[in-house]
């Protein structure tokens, strides 16, 4: 484990209602662990994370049919996987509890319905904005990223096989070891964490890649966009990515 005051590097996972997080220091992989709620990882990580990157939206749209720009610009990087990006409900919406009053909210304010998908993710984004409204010190760490467009800045070109399968699997694993030699034993190790957990083996690879973007490494820390807007709660807007040179030109 780090040791006292060495600053911690984190990737968050969202998995099917936990979170994984697995921790770097400045010299790499320190630890993994699964977390019920975002407040008890924050708990855990309040003293020592210099950053915190999590792939739930950060940063909502309270009204409008304009969406968020960063959004639309993950989709353009990511190509054949644009599909990944998920548009996140009206901050309103996150807090319905049930579909049908979602979808009636987010299409009474911004003209749109909301996909499944997006709403089994309410909860996480709700618990996020929550947690960075009211705490300062978690909204100077956290930010939002995109597994997948981690995976495309170190990749360095589109990814073509989807995560489920095992040769999106195979291509991802790949990528990380391109990024760096050490990455397929620290998936081993990050996985082994998660004993006595149901998280998939898709979200051990995300939270992985979450991890080396969010840890001083090869290449910058970037954002789409590269000056992202707020929120009407002073909350960035932005995907974060690690890359030599901008995804893409704005």
């Amino acid at each position: 484990m780090s040791d006292a005051g060495e600053p911690l590097y984190v990737g968050a996972a969202w998995s099917e209602g936990s979170w994984f997080a697995v921790a770097f220091d400045r010299e790499g992989f320190d630890h993994a662990a699964v977390f019920a709620e975002v407040g008890d990882l924050w708990v855990r990580y309040e003293e020592a994370a210099e950053r915190v990157l999590v792939d739930v939206p950060v940063g909502l749209v309270e009204e409008g049919e304009e969406g968020r720009r960063c959004d639309d610009l993950a989709r353009r990087v990511l190509g054949p996987m644009s599909d990944a990006v998920v548009t996140p409900p009206v901050r309103e919406a996150t807090r319905k509890r049930r579909y049908p009053a979602a979808q009636r909210v987010n299409e009474r304010k911004a003209g749109r319905g909301i996909s499944e998908r997006a709403f089994a993710m309410s909860d996480a984004i709700a618990a996020v904005d929550e947690l960075l409204q009211n705490v300062p010190e978690a909204k100077a760490a956290f930010a939002e990223s995109h597994p997948e467009v981690c995976f495309r800045a170190f990749a360095g070109e589109p990814l073509e096989h989807d995560k489920a399968y095992a040769g999106g699997y195979a291509e991802r694993m790949r990528t990380l070891a391109h990024h760096d030699r050490d990455a397929p034993p620290v998936v081993q190790a990050a996985a082994e964490a998660t004993e006595g957990h149901e998280v998939a083996v898709a979200d051990v690879l995300d939270g992985v890649a979450l991890a080396y973007t969010a840890a001083p490494g090869a290449g910058e820390l970037r954002r789409l966009p590269a000056d992202p807007p707020t929120d009407a709660e002073g909350l960035p807007m932005a995907i974060a990515y690690r890359a030599d040179s901008p995804l893409v030109s704005e």
